[in-house]
């Protein structure tokens, strides 16, 4: 810096042969002192003392308004959650060939990429908790996640899971990164599971994508930035769920808390032993919906039986 960030509106008292010349900022006052960073004579007084010689008043806070913004993070540096520092993501891609290559079978199996819902893979894989108690399908718990009704709702979770995914995995890194995806997707599930409709199948990426809101929120408020934005793509999609039929409110809903669950575990947790404490906490919730899954599976026989008296002839409930 050559020029002080608030110049005087006077200038210092210039040198008369060999005179001293004045401080910048008191030009009465004559010195043979200046600034190491600038170059301006100062006094006494409107000079402070650095690592390497002294700076003047206005040197010194243009160096502390410099060290409060924030620095960009280069390559090997650690983000807030402890990840390298990334410039590409990998995982969020890669989840969505996995989606749309789910769907490109489904679309292949109905022979009609418009309505799918009849393949052999979408009634097998779908969240049916009739289906998961009775036959033990338990595998439909995850599968679900990965399947969609038809092309739009395909389109849709996809076009979010990109725009949400790609910034929250930098944040992350590739691996915290699935684990939120996946933890956010087995909340949605469990969910469905434990409050659903016991004969309804339920199936698409809306309850992960639903955690990467939550995450996003979470992110938001740690990184102190402006939250209106997070809670008002939240808002509008809860509005839209409940407002549009054969909308699952609860996979949404599920997976927006433990999505926001994961979050506060990856970026609140202690710098000191900070990846063992995330992998801790994401291990307790996956437990958590585990427990909550056995717990509805040992009270659900009772439900079917009310619903769906012919299932229960000749047992006893």
């Amino acid at each position: 810096m050559t020029q002080p960030p608030y110049p005087p509106d006077h200038e210092p008292a210039r040198a008369e042969g060999g005179a001293q010349p004045g401080c910048w900022w008191h030009p009465s006052k004559p010195t043979g002192l200046s600034c190491v960073r600038c170059g301006r004579p100062a006094c006494p007084d409107c000079l402070r003392e650095a690592s390497v010689g002294y700076q003047c008043i206005d040197c010194v806070e243009a160096a502390r308004a410099q060290q409060r913004r924030p620095q960009p993070l280069r390559p090997g540096d650690r983000t807030v959650a402890g990840a390298r520092v990334s410039s590409k993501a990998v995982v969020t891609p890669l989840l969505i060939a996995v989606n749309v290559l789910f769907y490109v079978v489904t679309a292949a199996q109905a022979g009609d990429p418009m309505n799918n819902q009849n393949s052999a893979l979408l009634e097998g894989g779908s969240l049916w908790p009739l289906g998961i108690h009775v036959h033990g399908e338990w595998l439909r718990l995850l599968t679900s996640g990965f399947l969609h009704y038809g092309l739009l709702h395909l389109a849709m979770n996809m076009l979010a899971l990109w725009i949400l995914g790609k910034d929250l995995e930098l944040l992350l890194g590739k691996v915290r990164f699935l684990a939120l995806y996946l933890v956010s997707l087995l909340g949605g599930s469990t969910a469905v599971f434990l409050l659903g409709d016991l004969n309804t199948g339920t199936a698409g990426a809306s309850g992960a994508v639903y955690g990467l809101m939550g995450a996003l929120l979470v992110a938001v408020l740690r990184l102190k930035l402006n939250p209106g934005g997070a809670i008002g793509i939240i808002a509008i999609n809860l509005v839209l769920t409940v407002t549009i039929p054969n909308i699952s409110l609860l996979g949404h809903l599920g997976g927006l808390a433990a999505g926001a669950l994961v979050m506060v575990a990856m970026l609140y947790g202690p710098k000191k032993d900070r990846t063992a404490y995330q992998a801790t906490m994401v291990g307790l919730l996956v437990a958590a919906c585990i427990g909550l899954i056995i717990y509805r599976d040992s009270t659900i026989a009772a439900d079917i039986c009310r619903s769906y008296p012919g299932l229960c002839l000749g047992t006893n409930v």
